[in-house]
């Protein structure tokens, strides 16, 4: 099978020297990356377009130009900068029509990992992405010897627009590994007849099964562009300390990331500096950066193995002294299952509407309060009493006896969000002025995703005062992740940890659990706030948010 790219991608060096002026293309081309041809969209020829070098403090102009016959966009992924050049049509800018040049300018008010992708339509997962590097303007609290990129990414021969019109068509389309007969066999061997029976009767009752943990099968994953059998390669010395910065720029994956046989220390989280703590393994959501530092101290070849979370398949590169060279493959786990824990209710606040299909007859029940539920009937023999199976858990990263519960391959340390405290503390941590709850609701069967039941057609934005601290709840209705992205403000994940709460641009909710982030408000203008599930975004999860300047009540008034 042929595998990597009929075109050149294996530099991602930055293009220019710091001059700050960059000029990008955003083209088609041919390329195959799993033995067929298919037409890609590309950033200077290149699939990830190229990494990007800033230094903070800079002031920079990227000149994108668009030679595609469709719109197109660039949004600059965590970057601080004016609304304007934020790179969403139809909030910051009416994007860039074909043929036409749009120059961003920004100063550069931060450093750290980022990434940049288009906004338009599917582009993202067509091949318009790629990675932002930013040098700090103070010396950095670790010191390493080399650093690489490593860019995740899930790819399809189909397009975009194909997937779309498949998962609103028959939204188990892509469920591959849907349970048969057999397996039904196999749990009344372990859990009994009666047992099994009424497990599969509540699963079907809500139109779902316990594979249904990601919308989309059948990807190639890819590490910098390449396929597991390319193979990409980063060198390193013995006894260096060598600097990956890990991007998920997928469209729909998440990915569990290790190196059997070096433990990661993670140093930044969103291009902020955390404390460092080290791990076997991590999960990162769709649009997540991590830094992490290792130190390689054989003459050996080490594995960087990204499985995605679905079990389906598997980024791959290698660390290694010298070219050529290659480490075992680990054994993918076998595929992860949704448990009821996924779907265990509080008073309903936890239960997955997304995926509860015909439900208006469900006597006793206050339909008021259950948004985005309407057209559902037939399942008034469903005892709901027995699928109250204890609330979710207020900020945990997943449920109790969740089938998406994080467990390192070798037995050792996961990283979770509560090991995440940030390097210094924030100068403005106080208590929220207020609270908005927000719940991640849909209709898995129609393929309907929305916020408070509401998809964004037909959503009023969110207001917020400049100079407030508002605190965001989201509630997760669904039995699916969700990657929540603010733009143009951080968020500032509430795990416990005070003034040392790191601060992120992307949080993942997990199925039914709350996760509470503060936002400093600081930004005038227009902002994008949405899921960064692709599809997910497409129908509907996706918020308009309007900073305001405060009014100032005087005396006299």
């Amino acid at each position: 099978m042929m595998q990597g790219l009929i075109l050149a991608i294996a530099s991602l060096a930055p293009i220019g020297a710091m001059a700050g002026t960059y000029d990008l293309v955003i083209d088609e081309q041919i390329v195959n990356i799993t033995g067929k041809d298919k037409k890609a969209m590309t950033i200077n020829g290149q699939l990830p377009g190229p990494t990007l070098r800033f230094k903070e403090g800079e002031d920079v102009t990227i000149n994108v130009t668009n030679r595609l016959d469709v719109d197109s966009s660039i949004h600059w992924h965590g970057i601080l900068l004016p609304y304007q050049m934020d790179g969403v049509p139809g909030i910051s800018f009416d994007g860039i029509k074909p043929g036409e040049t749009f120059s961003y300018q920004f100063p550069i008010k931060q450093s750290g990992t980022y990434w940049y992708h288009s906004h338009s339509g599917f582009q993202e997962q067509e091949g318009v992405f790629g990675s932002i590097v930013i040098e700090a303007e103070k010396r950095e609290p670790f010191k390493v010897d080399r650093e690489y990129v490593v860019m995740l990414s899930d790819w399809s021969d189909e397009t975009g627009d194909q997937i779309f019109a498949n998962l609103k068509a028959q939204s188990d389309y892509y469920n591959y590994s849907q349970q048969t007969a057999g397996d039904f066999f196999d749990d009344v061997k372990t859990k009994g007849w009666s047992a099994a029976f009424k497990d599969r009767l509540s699963w079907g009752s809500m139109r779902m099964m316990p594979t249904d943990i990601a919308d989309v099968s059948g990807y190639t994953f890819l590490m910098n562009g390449k396929a597991p059998e390319t193979n990409w390669t980063a060198l390193f010395e013995k006894g260096e300390r060598i600097r990956l910065r890990f991007i998920n720029g997928s469209a729909m994956s998440y990915f569990d990331v290790r190196i059997p046989g070096l433990e990661m220390t993670v140093v930044q989280s969103d291009g902020n500096n955390v404390q460092p703590v080290t791990v076997d393994e991590f999960r990162i959501a769709v649009a997540e950066t991590y830094d992490v530092i290792v130190r390689p101290r054989e003459d050996k070849a080490f594995t960087i193995f990204a499985e995605s979370v679905s079990r389906t398949g598997y980024a791959r590169g290698t660390l290694a002294p010298r070219e050529g060279m290659a480490a075992e493959v680990p054994e993918q786990r076998d595929s992860q299952l949704l448990t009821m824990s996924d779907m265990s209710m509080a008073s309903m606040g936890g239960m997955d509407h997304s995926s509860m299909a015909g439900m208006e007859n469900m006597k006793g029940m206050d339909h008021s309060k259950m948004a985005g539920m309407e057209g559902m009937a037939g399942m008034e023999a469903m005892d709901h009493s027995k699928m109250m199976m204890g609330a979710s858990s207020a900020n945990s990263d997943y449920a109790p006896g969740s089938g998406l519960a994080p467990e390192a391959a070798n037995g050792g340390k996961f990283l979770v969000y509560a090991d995440l405290k940030a390097q210094t503390p924030f100068a403005d941590y106080r208590e929220p002025d207020r609270e908005i709850e927000l719940r991640l609701t849909g209709n898995m069967e129609r393929y309907f995703w929305s916020i408070n039941g509401i998809k964004y057609s037909d959503a009023e934005p969110v207001r917020l005062k400049m100079g407030e601290r508002v605190r965001i709840k989201f509630v997760n209705d669904t039995m699916m992740m969700h990657p929540m992205h603010l733009h143009g403000m951080w968020m500032q994940l509430d795990k416990g940890n005070g003034r040392f709460n790191p601060l992120k641009h992307t949080v993942n909710v997990a199925p039914n659990t709350t996760l509470t982030v503060d936002v400093p408000v600081d930004a005038l203008g227009q902002w994008a706030f949405h899921c960064h599930l692709m599809y997910h975004m497409a129908a509907g999860m996706f918020r308009k948010v309007i900073v305001e300047e405060a009014v100032v009540q005087t005396a006299a008034q």
